[in-house]
């Protein structure tokens, strides 16, 4: 028997409303996300911005200038070039231990040129000390050659020029220009840095390019320098990785990490 097309249409109908319905709830839901988001990316925001208040990095300073009035680096050196060389060595490795090794180093290889021509399995054993030997000494031996070619056989002065001697990235030219040169190029950002600024909430990153791009938005020009060696002093000292000595600590009244040990 044949069914009525009036029968037909009155069946299909109500399946076509509750579809539309369905589709009106799916999209509010999403419609309601983006608000969501925007309102938790201004809590983080908020959050992020309460650490580096002017006020609240003034006592910071104020704190580490009173803790260590003269803080410098810590690689002896007699002049840029050596501290080139012994920064280049420092990576993976203690100050002490590359202070050890440069004793007898530098009476061996006194300038560029004796680098650059340096036997490289020689150099090796001279600074298998250090860790990673190899390929320091290929950054070593290149660097030399750089500024012998390059630059006249002087350590060039400007972020630009040294970026491009191999072994020298932005926390190596840092050292060199603020120790040797007194040019705050930048700060300096170690491992004690990035533990410490992160403690201090100075920045909530990890990438040692935008923890230096965050601290010198809010750390005085003038103070790049003398900064960068009172936090790498005070991670050495106080701020320890793993077992820091709040009670000894000057900072520990406007410290909130979370890693306090009090």
């Amino acid at each position: 028997m044949s069914v009525p097309l009036c029968v037909i249409f009155l069946r299909v109908m109500p399946t076509k409303k509750k579809n539309s319905k369905k589709k009106t709830v799916v999209k509010k839901s999403l419609g309601a996300k983006p608000a969501r988001a925007a309102k938790g990316a201004a809590t983080t925001k908020r959050s992020a911005a309460a650490g580096t208040d002017p006020r609240r990095v003034a006592a910071i300073l104020a704190k580490l200038d009173e803790a260590y009035p003269a803080a410098t680096c810590e690689l002896k050196h007699d002049n840029a070039f050596q501290l080139l060389i012994s920064t280049i060595l420092s990576a993976q490795c203690t100050d002490v231990r590359v202070n050890q090794v440069a004793e007898t180093l530098y009476k061996k290889y006194p300038t560029p040129e004796a680098f650059a021509h340096a036997s490289p399995p020689e150099l090796e054993q001279e600074i298998r000390p250090t860790g990673f030997f190899r390929n320091k000494t290929k950054s070593i031996m290149g660097a030399s050659k750089a500024i012998i070619e390059r630059f006249g056989g002087q350590v060039p002065r400007t972020m630009e020029d040294l970026l491009t001697v191999p072994g020298a990235a932005r926390k190596t030219a840092n050292v060199v220009l603020g120790t040797a040169f007194g040019i705050a190029s930048g700060i300096v950002v170690d491992t004690h840095v990035i533990r410490i600024s992160n403690r201090l909430d100075l920045t909530r990153n990890e990438d040692p390019k935008k923890i230096e791009q965050d601290l010198m938005k809010v750390i005085p020009k003038e103070k790049w320098i003398l900064f960068s060696h009172q936090i790498i002093w005070h991670g050495r000292r106080v701020c320890l990785a793993r077992k820091p000595k709040c009670i000894e600590c000057n900072l520990e009244k406007i410290c909130y990490s979370k890693d306090k040990t009090i």
